[in-house]
């Protein structure tokens, strides 16, 4: 389908200085193919030279800023491409197919992606009161929001301690916790508050969502889970569906299809093994439904990756 293109000419605007910073520290740094190590925990940075995709990926629970660049992302059927202006949320690990849009080594595509931390959400709620700004009731596991100038400053002086080393055990879970702030005060506020807190439907489905990435290879009784979420069936079902756009046994068989993919790739497995290793018993099926989700039998969609020696980050 037609992705969803995102507009934020005025916040690209606002934001352009203080990207621009960023940008100027991390040119020099000593860059490893797309990423560089450092000693910020949790933080990660990517640069692309290329057009890169499209590509299948596991999101974890994260915020994706991106610095310079767009970006395509299509979860279950919805696609939204998306630029400096708007950050995406993970609330839940979710499998998804991206695509860097545009990238070249005098334009690359510069990214930061910095994981949820359940427990400093629940102390931010708890210990300040936090009310979100919005209080919408839509549940969704990947949405987008303003990519605002605070968010950036944010992040700007959290990159910034690559530089004084010495400061980062400190400095960095204050700005964490200072970005987190801003995401439970937002407009996605409501909807990180209830992937956060125990005893809400979204939590209780992050935590289906969970042993499904955990336990893909076994056989899934739907009742199960439900009873593994504290749930009835009808109640995770509509939940689930909410939030990853997928029913459990689609979700379940996104994750089979997708490590699968990467045995194959891996060089250590043939199409009919890694079927097997991921919980499939039938190789006729298993050819069935990859072709049906990436477009090709498993041999000729491996051979074509293989021949593209270009992979992509989870950006």
């Amino acid at each position: 389908m037609e992705g969803i293109l995102l507009d934020g000419k005025d916040l690209r605007a606002q934001t352009a200085t203080t990207r621009s910073r960023i940008l100027d520290l991390l040119s020099p740094l000593p860059w490893d193919g797309v990423s560089f190590k450092h000693e910020i925990p949790g933080l990660s940075l990517y640069r692309i030279v290329e057009p890169v995709g499209p590509y299948f990926v596991l999101y974890e629970p994260s915020l994706s800023l991106i610095i310079k660049g767009s970006k395509r992302i299509t979860v279950g059927d919805e696609t939204i491409i998306y630029d400096e202006s708007f950050f995406v949320l993970a609330t839940v690990g979710l499998p998804m197919t991206g695509q860097i849009c545009e990238a070249s080594v005098v334009e690359p595509y510069v990214a930061a992606m910095l994981p949820l931390n359940l427990e400093a959400l629940r102390r931010l709620i708890a210990d300040h009161d936090l009310h979100p700004a919005n209080r919408s009731d839509r549940d969704r596991g990947v949405v987008v929001g303003a990519a605002t100038p605070e968010l950036f400053d944010a992040l700007l002086r959290l990159i910034s301690l690559v530089n004084s080393p010495d400061d980062i055990p400190f400095m960095a879970r204050h700005i964490q916790n200072e970005i987190f702030y801003r995401l439970l005060t937002g407009e996605q506020g409501a909807l990180l508050r209830r992937f956060a807190l125990a005893g809400t439907h979204s939590n209780r489905v992050a935590k289906a969502v969970a042993w499904l990435r955990e336990n893909y290879t076994l056989p899934l009784r739907v009742d199960a889970l439900a009873e593994k979420a504290n749930m009835g069936v009808s109640t995770l079902h509509h939940h689930f569906r909410a939030m990853t756009a997928m029913s459990p046994l689609q979700f379940q068989k996104h994750l089979r299809l997708h490590h699968a993919r990467e045995l194959m790739l891996s060089g250590s497995h043939d199409a009919a093994t890694a079927a097997l290793r991921v919980g499939y018993e039938s190789p006729t099926q298993f050819s069935r439904e990859y072709r049906r989700m990436f477009g090709h039998p498993p041999l000729r969609d491996v051979k074509a990756i293989l021949n593209d020696s270009t992979r992509a980050p989870s950006v």
